[in-house]
């Protein structure tokens, strides 16, 4: 499991968000709070890689990723103290049992203007890979070069529109792993709490199979975010922030999304949607 966050309003440094929160993403990556695991427990650690993606004066957004431990690496310290953006996205990756860490298997992936993280998992997903794979389209399925499901479930929803039809792709994506779920028998459900953007909208996914979904939180009325010195780190207006865990203590701050909903950011707005709407 992973831990993600996105933001999207007047242009931040990154440091803003990823490191100097009292719960910032960066802590995250050592204490996580919220990433429960069925049999196995409270998750703690993400430190299996990390990764960055941002937009600047280019409609196409810049990348990097490690397989270093997010607390670990002094260029991330150094990147996120310089670099501002309007909308960027962060990940700190725990990688799931049998799962290679590579930097091709770090997030956020990038097709084009598209950037896309996720948090969860397709359970049994070897058993389900061919088939997943198989529905990729033949001019996409070149593209896929790391061995995660987060990057098959990305080129699947290209796959199925996201590029003209985003909500809509992002349905068609719950319907085939369900599908192929059912096909294999498989009974461990596949969790997606996810978030894709075109550098002007985002949209966001949380879904499981079994309607126990991975956190997600976003914000609302957010003035100012506590730092780790108690001091608070005043936002702009019009600033949105989507993320796994909730970056400070001020309950104010954050909302949860709602089961099986997608969320859309945009304008300086947040909207909530039912999937099944």
């Amino acid at each position: 499991m992973c831990r993600w966050l996105v933001y999207k309003g007047p242009s931040i440094f990154m440091d803003t968000l990823l490191i100097k929160p009292q719960h910032s993403l960066i802590d995250q990556s050592m204490r996580a709070m919220m990433n429960y695991v069925p049999g196995v427990g409270n998750v703690t650690t993400n430190g299996d890689g990390f990764g960055l993606g941002w937009y600047g004066e280019r409609p196409f957004p810049g990348l990097f990723r490690s397989i270093r431990p997010a607390w670990n690496d002094d260029n991330l310290r150094h990147l996120a103290a310089q670099i501002r953006s309007p909308l960027f996205f962060a990940h700190v990756r725990a990688a799931a049992p049998g799962t290679e860490v590579q930097r091709t298997n770090s997030h956020p992936f990038l097709y084009g203007q598209w950037l896309f993280q996720h948090n969860g998992s397709v359970g049994d997903f070897q058993r389900m890979r061919r088939d997943l794979q198989c529905a990729v389209a033949p001019e996409l399925f070149p593209h896929i070069r790391g061995t995660t499901d987060s990057e098959t479930l990305f080129y699947l929803a290209l796959t199925y529109g996201l590029e003209t039809n985003p909500l809509d792709a992002l349905r068609q994506l719950i319907k085939k792993v369900e599908e192929v779920r059912q096909a294999h028998d498989v009974t461990t459900p596949a969790h997606l709490t996810l978030a894709t953007t075109d550098g002007h909208t985002v949209y966001a996914l949380r879904y499981s199979s079994h309607n126990q979904s991975k956190t997600l939180f976003y914000s609302r009325n957010l003035q100012a975010i506590r730092e780790l010195d108690g001091d608070y780190e005043a936002m702009p207006p019009g600033s949105q922030i989507l993320v796994s865990e909730p970056l400070d203590e001020l309950s104010d701050n954050w909302a949860p999304v709602p089961e099986a909903s997608f969320v859309i950011m945009r304008d300086g707005k947040v909207r909530c949607v039912p999937v099944n709407e």
